[in-house]
């Protein structure tokens, strides 16, 4: 007979009151954001880890052309080294950002190489979605993972085929952007809440003791810089920035199913409501038997298939009543109480959430 068993581990977590925010914790302020970069480039000085340029014929196109750019004609030339590889080049411009300033890449293979450890990214230039070059990245990339092979197997721990290069990036252009232009502002909540939004104006306005901020959805806030009087976009966002605000939140349980792990928050509650639950197991043995022929027959051994199968239902929870107005911590902890298994746990809370006695928002990965 053969079982699998698989044990899953469950994170309960029933946090308290979220308590006072900076309101830069909650918000976003318009304007201030990053831009994507992206680019493509060759990694050389590779081990024999290279792409194999037969299958990546990018990669030969692509060194053909930056050798040309720097003076080497190799057209026509029949080269396949194992050595470069062809990788696009990814990195976040933050905002405010200024010439001469560096930022992380991050670089990724696009062709078969096996390993982009120990290589060097040749000068890259890297473009926003406007097509205009603001950063140029160069630099040893920093691998990670380790990939280890002989004549019989081989073995990859991580991922060696992509890395980093910290600072490997120059800002050569800046975003046209001006801040300091603003007469109005607007700051979007990350978690669209009325009750939070009208908790911000009101703590906005109160700091600087008049009506300089109005809440004009669950989600935005809008901010007269000239009300203010604080001079400049700059000083104004400094003064609030750090005013702190306690968040709503909704109610919100999150299932991950194939980790087993449960996240909820203290303000689940649960109506009244009758659980049971049980479990099904399916055996299936094979017993197989083998026949001899008689002494001198000229017959040949035979095997019998023999199998027994069956159901067995184990020890579940029998019907249980749950009072109006529990909180979900108490019924996990109940439940846990009784040994529930973490993938019944999520079971039960489907099928409560199923029966509309669950007062949360549901979220299952």
């Amino acid at each position: 007979m053969l079982r699998c068993l698989v044990f899953l581990f469950a994170i309960i977590a029933t946090p308290l009151s979220a308590g006072p925010v900076r309101i830069k914790d909650l918000v976003e302020f318009d304007g201030v954001r990053g831009n994507d970069l992206v680019g493509y480039g060759l990694v050389v000085g590779l081990h024999g880890t290279g792409d194999g340029l037969r299958n990546s014929p990018f990669t030969e196109e692509i060194m053909a052309n930056m050798l040309e750019r720097l003076g080497v004609n190799v057209a026509g030339e029949q080269f396949r080294p194992k050595n470069v590889a062809a990788v696009f080049v990814t990195a976040t411009l933050p905002p405010f950002a200024r010439s001469g300033s560096r930022i992380d890449v991050s670089v990724s293979a696009i062709g078969d190489a096996k390993s982009l450890m120990g290589g060097t990214l040749i000068m890259t230039p890297l473009t926003a979605a406007d097509g205009q070059i603001y950063a140029v990245s160069q630099g040893t990339v920093i691998a990670g993972g380790v990939q280890a092979e002989g004549d019989g197997a081989n073995v990859v721990s991580g991922v060696p085929t992509a890395g980093v290069i910290p600072s490997g990036a120059r800002v050569e252009r800046e975003i046209d952007f001006d801040f300091s232009g603003l007469t109005t502002m607007r700051l979007s909540l990350r978690d669209p809440d009325f009750t939070t939004a009208q908790r911000i104006e009101n703590v906005i306005n109160g700091a600087f003791g008049r009506a300089v901020s109005r809440m004009l959805d669950a989600g935005t806030i809008e901010l007269d810089i000239g009300a203010t009087r604080a001079g400049s976009p700059a000083r104004a966002i400094s003064q609030l920035e750090n005013l702190r605000v306690e968040p709503e939140r909704r109610a919100r349980v999150v299932v991950d199913q194939r980790s087993g792990t449960i996240v909820m928050g203290d303000d689940v509650r649960i109506s009244r409501v009758a659980v049971s639950q049980g479990n099904l197991t399916l055996r299936i043995e094979e017993s197989p038997v083998a026949v001899q022929p008689n002494p001198f027959a000229e017959r040949e051994s035979l095997v019998l298939p023999r199998t027994n199968a069956e159901i067995v239902e184990e020890p579940g929870i029998g019907l249980a009543e749950v009072p109006g107005g529990t909180s979900l911590a108490e019924v996990v902890a109940g439940l846990n109480a009784l040994g529930v298994a973490p993938r019944d746990l999520i079971d039960i809370l489907t099928s409560i959430k199923a029966a509309g006695a669950l007062h949360a928002e549901f979220i299952v990965h």
